[in-house]
């Protein structure tokens, strides 16, 4: 079975199902992912793009649980291949407990991924996750 990218848009319409004609179809690939009828892969700029959507207060204005309540179930179908998916388990425990952007979140979970704990930045809300410790230049 042939992989294809799955893209932002598709998912959306999926999630949204604010289109008469392409959310049916979007919702049908899932399904058939989801059914391993279809197999997919996506990158973490997908999700990161996806998160940016749904919480921005311009466009859906979804809270960061709403968030992570409607992509968790996505990025875990087994037909559905993301590098490292596990790892969002731990962006969106961090995503919703604390007052962090979702790239630094993600970025914290990655650095915890890797077993290390330093990370050179200026930004002040990592001193927030535990087990982090930022250093300046």
């Amino acid at each position: 079975m042939t992989k294809r990218f799955l893209d932002t848009n598709v998912i959306l319409r999926h999630l949204l199902n604010d289109d008469p004609v392409q959310s049916p179809a979007c919702f049908a690939l899932i399904e058939a992912i989801e059914q391993a009828k279809a197999s997919a892969w996506t990158s973490h700029l997908v999700i990161a793009e996806l998160v940016f959507v749904l919480s921005s207060k311009r466009t859906f204005n979804l809270s960061r649980t709403e968030v992570r309540d409607r992509l968790l179930p996505l990025i875990g179908l087994p037909n559905l291949e993301i590098s490292q998916k596990r790892l969002f388990d731990r962006v969106f425990e961090l995503y919703t407990s604390l007052p962090i952007d979702f790239v630094d979140c993600y970025h914290a979970a990655l650095l915890g991924s890797r077993k290390e704990c330093e990370l050179y930045s200026y930004d002040t809300h990592f001193d927030r996750v535990d087990g982090l410790q930022r250093l300046e230049p």
